[in-house]
């Protein structure tokens, strides 16, 4: 399946959008001083706030990874064609 230049630029710049993002959000979440995240502010006791939320960032960080993958190799593979014309 080729990729147009377009599409991966789109999906490298998802990627990095995504590491950003996630990045930031799990060091909000570890700052928390609600008391959502942990109980009393004591970082030794994780709440069910902090464990779900914690999985979606890191399942969102993988594949926002994964999708910056697929763009870079589609970036490189229309790189490496040679020029129609």
């Amino acid at each position: 399946m080729k990729l147009s230049r377009r599409t991966s630029w789109f999906l490298t710049a998802f990627g990095v959008w995504s590491m950003i993002i996630w990045t930031t959000f799990v060091k909000n979440l570890w700052k928390d001083s609600g008391g959502q995240a942990f109980t009393g502010g004591d970082h030794s006791q994780p709440t069910a706030f902090f464990w779900v939320h914690l999985l979606l960032a890191v399942t969102s960080f993988v594949l926002g990874v994964a999708i910056g993958v697929i763009g870079l190799r589609g970036l490189r593979a229309g790189r490496r064609e040679p020029a129609a014309g």
